[in-house]
């Protein structure tokens, strides 16, 4: 049995066969994991290797701070982008083996190449994924408004981008309007794309009574790093499959993202997307101005033309109804003179019986006015007989009480009556009344 040793001999061994048998440094690929700045200016991560999601290697690793600040800068300033999770790197190591602390690597430098590399390689895959599903031309199917009234704008409330696009909306010189919905979303970091996947949902939700015509996704400028979540493949299929046109205006000059692939337009920054959107109204206002014109002068055109038809027919018709009057004119004065002569015989008949009717009539007239005048006579004998002077000249009166016949009225002793003879009225006052007659 050998002499048994502590375990810090151990690991004293175990340090020692490492320094003298691995080489001072050696070129690592590795993903970052557990990524976290300590509070001395140190990095601290792990480095992980997978095969598909299982983790097949792990070692802790770290980055002293006097390397970290230069190799940190290098890195953003190339890549545009700051270390972090997920991040595929070759990275130079150097291995460390403590006593008390174990095995760990030392990173003296990071490869920025590597990692641009492995980005653009990322973004190939994704883009591929996207063309094998048929998904990189989906939305540049639906036709762009050239004048769109409803527009859903997907950005974050605050960013500079949202507020250059509603100025430059707001204060176009051609007075266009453009009714609008904001969709807030987060336009950056890990959280954007669940973000703006929820917006779009929203857009979908409301599109059935809101019946928008534009999508607008939009945000300020940035670092590169800030547009990383635009190359989400997750992302890229919402956009695509939207069932409304979306145009992109993400604020950077430099590189195009996956978003802007899948869009149905591209735009570099939120006012040129206003302006975009602007320059259709203006098109769509000068096409229209045109055709007005278009319109108008082939109108003034046909109008002219139907103006000298309507004149040379109007000739014609002229000529023709002088000829048609002409000759019924003609026609008219044959068969009056036709017609006058042979009415003239007639109108000589007819005279002869009209006089010889008016004689008879006046012979018959005469008789009947002398029966009549007899008649009226006889009656104004009978009128006369029932006058009441007739009566009074015979002797005869008249008595009335209260102008009334008393024989109509109800008399009684002391009642008042007045006699009527042809040349007096007689007052007298009833003292006794008897019946006689009966």
């Amino acid at each position: 049995m050998q002499n048994p040793m502590t375990l810090f001999e151990l690991n004293q061994l175990v340090k020692q066969t490492l320094d003298r048998n691995l080489a001072p440094a050696y070129w690592v690929v590795a993903e970052i994991s557990d990524f976290k700045e300590g509070a001395r200016g140190h990095a601290y991560l792990d480095l992980v290797e997978k095969t598909g999601n299982q983790v097949t290697a792990k070692m802790r690793a770290n980055i002293w701070a006097f390397t970290y600040r230069g190799l940190a800068a290098r890195f953003r300033e190339m890549t545009g982008q700051s270390l972090q999770n997920g991040m595929k790197v070759l990275a130079q190591v150097t291995v460390q083996f403590h006593e008390l602390y174990g095995l760990s690597l030392n990173i003296r430098d990071i490869d920025a190449n590597f990692t641009i590399g492995e980005r653009a390689k990322r973004k190939q895959e994704i883009i591929e994924k996207l063309a094998k599903a048929g998904l990189l031309e989906t939305n540049k199917q639906f036709s762009l408004p050239s004048v769109p009234q409803k527009v859903a704008i997907i950005s974050s409330a605050t960013a500079a981008g949202y507020g250059d696009f509603i100025q430059q909306v707001e204060n176009n010189r051609h007075g266009y309007k453009l009714h609008y919905k904001l969709f807030p979303a987060t336009m950056q970091g890990h959280d954007a794309p669940d973000s703006i996947i929820a917006a779009l949902k929203s857009i979908e939700q409301e599109q059935e009574n809101q019946q928008y015509q534009l999508i607008i996704l939009i945000r300020g400028g940035g670092a590169q790093i800030d547009m990383d979540c635009f190359d989400d493949y997750e992302l890229a299929k919402a956009i695509a499959q939207m069932r409304i046109p979306v145009v992109t205006g993400i604020g950077h000059e430099r590189d195009e993202c996956i978003a802007d692939l899948v869009a149905h337009t591209k735009v570099k920054t939120p006012t040129a997307v206003a302006e975009f959107i602007l320059s259709g109204f203006q098109e769509f206002e000068e096409t229209l101005n045109f055709n007005l014109k278009k319109i108008e002068r082939a109108a003034n055109f046909y109008l002219t033309k139907e103006k000298q038809t309507l004149r040379d027919r109007e000739h014609i018709l002229i000529n023709l109804f002088k000829n048609q009057i002409q000759t019924a004119n003609q026609y008219l004065d044959s068969a009056a003179r036709h017609i006058n002569s042979q009415c003239q015989g007639r109108i000589q008949y007819n005279r002869r019986e009209i006089d010889n009717l008016a004689g008879r009539l006046q012979r018959q007239a005469k008789v009947l006015l002398q029966q009549e005048s007899t008649k009226l006579e006889g009656l104004e004998k009978d009128l006369n007989r029932l006058d009441p002077v007739f009566f009074m000249k015979r002797g005869y009166t008249r008595t009335e009480k209260d102008g009334k016949s008393i024989e109509l009225a109800t008399l009684k002793p002391g009642d008042k009556i007045s006699t009527y003879t042809l040349t007096n009225k007689l007052e007298s006052t009833i003292t006794n009344i008897e019946e006689h007659g009966k």
